[in-house]
């Protein structure tokens, strides 16, 4: 039988999480290797060299394979994005919450990951575009932003998913509310908020956001406002196992979806993108729709 690729490029991030990288690549290696008839294996040291590498493999691979978590993701999609000719993209999950990996239903198992990749389906998945920059999984200010801030790098070592939580409710408790102005489609909607997020995937640190209308490539950007009027939804949000079910739960949120979203913030709010902070609102965010293609699981 013909290998399914022809040219495919295996990405690693050598810093991050680089522990057991001998481990993780002979966990995945000779799987995929069986369906790849020429694996280029790359070594990245730092944002640049990986974005670079992205955007010179498009042009002569068929397939990108991202061994690294959310961060390394969000950047080689950043550039993969830009161009005209984008690549299939494969994710093996290598960091500590592998968020939009989840979304895709890739085992967390390496091993079972890379079998996944190799006889998965190929998707369509929408994208957030900011001006020049892009978004896969997700866009927070209030809450979600102060928390990533939050993490202590050593304990984020030490109890990996376990940190996202146990920052989250250090910073719960001190929540500073904002005052927002938004248009969603033209349709205006104002208030105080402690978080909004503008969502791609639903799950943020490992854990689903309890809305099941939310699909990576439905063409919709779903906007999620937690009030000001109470914390205890969002403590639920953060250890809660399954996606809930009653709607009366809700009563603290507000919901709805769009293709474009305008907002601005009083004071200006810092913008975490995908568990990156680079930007502070105002901000313009579109959606690209089936943008990009992904191996899903089956």
């Amino acid at each position: 039988m013909m290998p399914r690729y022809q040219n495919a490029l295996f990405l690693y991030n050598g810093n991050a999480g680089s522990d057991n990288i001998e481990q993780k690549l002979a966990e995945t290696l000779p799987i995929l290797s069986q369906e790849i008839k020429q694996l280029t294996i790359l070594q990245t040291k730092s944002v640049e060299e990986a974005k670079e590498a992205c955007e010179k493999f498009s042009k002569i691979v068929e397939l990108i394979i991202i061994l690294g978590g959310d961060g390394t993701l969000h950047e080689c999609i950043n550039s993969i994005s830009q161009l005209d000719s984008r690549p299939v993209i494969g994710i093996l999950p290598g960091g500590t919450s592998n968020d939009f990996s989840r979304m895709l239903d890739i085992p967390q198992n390496l091993e079972q990951a890379a079998r996944t990749i190799i006889n998965g389906r190929e998707g369509p998945v929408d994208i957030g575009k900011l001006g020049e920059e892009f978004f896969l999984n997700f866009w927070g200010i209030g809450l979600v932003t102060e928390t990533s801030s939050n993490i202590d790098e050593n304990q984020k070592n030490r109890f990996g998913v376990l940190s996202y939580f146990i920052s989250a409710l250090k910073t719960v408790n001190q929540a500073a509310p904002f005052s927002f102005q938004m248009k969603i489609d033209g349709k205006e909607i104002e208030g105080e908020a402690i978080m909004i997020l503008v969502m791609n995937g639903c799950f943020i640190g490992t854990r689903q956001v309890p809305i099941e209308s939310i699909k990576p490539n439905d063409g919709l950007l779903d906007v999620l406002i937690v009030k000001n009027s109470n914390l205890t939804l969002f403590k639920e949000l953060m250890v809660v196992d399954q996606p809930w079910a009653e709607d009366e739960r809700f009563q603290e949120l507000a919901y709805t979806r769009g293709e474009r979203i305008d907002i601005k913030t009083n004071p200006v709010q810092d913008i975490d993108t995908d568990g990156e902070i680079k930007r502070t609102t105002p901000e313009v965010i579109e959606v690209l729709p089936n943008h990009l293609t992904f191996l899903h699981a089956e």
